[in-house]
């Protein structure tokens, strides 16, 4: 569970935070590893979709590090948010980095 912290995974964490706060990624951007610690992208869309009002855009606001909307007002079509996580397989030992395309 603290593989982040550690001296392994500190470089991981380090390419998805700026200044300590979770970065925002483009459409077009990814985190930046050196070629020495390259991990697999495993790509998920994860399609959020229920009443109004329930919190669907305050999740993925807080899941990609962005603040949370102080009052409610409805999306508008769709939103789409990307976000970035390292983790390390318990089976293998190896490390990848899940992007996660959020769909609200």
């Amino acid at each position: 569970p603290g593989w982040l912290l550690s001296p392994d995974g500190r470089p991981f964490l380090d390419s998805i935070l700026q200044k300590n706060q979770r970065r925002v990624f483009g459409l077009l951007e990814r985190p930046v590893l050196p070629p020495t610690l390259a991990a697999p992208t495993v790509t998920y869309k994860l399609f959020l979709s229920g009443k109004s009002g329930v919190g669907k855009t305050a999740l993925v606001a807080m899941l990609a590090g962005t603040p949370v909307p102080p009052v409610h007002h409805e999306t508008l079509g769709i939103e789409a948010t990307t976000v970035y996580w390292p983790a390390k397989l318990r089976t293998s030992g190896r490390p990848l980095i899940f992007q996660l395309h959020f769909w609200d």
